[in-house]
């Protein structure tokens, strides 16, 4: 194994991975994310979005390839380890908003940071700082129910921010949106991702949600196509040669 470059806060190499019914799933794979990058994942529906990300977080897998993070082989760690791994250093938006609902709003987006072991008072704070950031503080006492979609999925953007993850992974976060709430949503998305200097892995599909990325990577039947930088990098070879992101055939 060669360790991946010291400002590379993930990276991955050939990474192969083929769902249960053997369908293709990621060809060949590799690329590394910079630290506090925010980096989009585009491509149709099924070209492996999700996958890549599930496998970057360590959620799944691969079936062979190395994932890094900041110069940690996930690929070999546990199960436990990975579990570990997400809880004190990921955070993850799924496209659907889901909650737990025996829980309130404040207390679904403290849950992250009380499941490290933050005490309840300041777990509160932070949760209901950033349900304010996204416009549903008003809705902190209420309970999944009671909330529209779009409401829940603020919640879940809320829960993901809160710990102030080194990585946020977001699997289409605006999907559940109407366009009108989208380009709010996402302009706080980014804006505390770079405040913070949280790296972003978002999986899009919309070319207009992909803009506000650094850097996008495109995916087409579970192989990397093309890397478009944004805005343009004017890098070494080595840089070019670290961001790219090369098909596999």
């Amino acid at each position: 194994m060669v360790a991946p470059p010291d400002n590379d806060v993930l990276w991955a190499r050939a990474l192969h991975f083929r769902h249960d019914d053997g369908s293709l799933g990621l060809s060949g794979v590799s690329l590394g994310v910079r630290v506090g990058e925010i980096l989009a994942v585009g491509g149709p529906r099924g070209s492996g979005k999700t996958t890549l990300l599930r496998c970057l977080s360590g959620l799944l897998p691969p079936g062979s390839g190395e994932v890094w993070f900041n110069s940690v082989p996930v690929h070999t760690m546990s199960p436990v380890a990975r579990e570990r791994l997400r809880r004190d250093h990921f955070g993850w938006i799924d496209p659907a908003p889901l909650l737990v609902p025996e829980l309130n709003v404040w207390e679904n987006a403290a849950l992250p940071l009380m499941l490290r072991g933050t005490g309840r008072r300041r777990a509160k704070t932070a949760a209901l700082e950033w349900l304010e950031r996204l416009d549903v503080g008003d809705k902190a006492r209420k309970h999944s129910v009671e909330l529209t979609h779009a409401e829940r999925q603020r919640v879940c953007i809320a829960r993901a921010l809160a710990p102030a993850p080194s990585v946020l992974f977001a699997d289409e976060p605006t999907a559940p949106l109407h366009r009108i709430d989208r380009a709010h949503v996402l302009r706080t998305l980014t804006t505390a991702a770079r405040s913070h200097g949280i790296t972003v892995v978002l999986a899009t599909h919309d070319a207009q949600t992909a803009a506000l990325a650094d850097r996008t990577v495109s995916l087409l039947d579970g192989r990397c196509v093309h890397t478009v930088h944004l805005p343009p990098v004017s890098g070494t070879a080595e840089t070019e040669g670290r961001a790219a992101c090369s098909l596999s055939v």
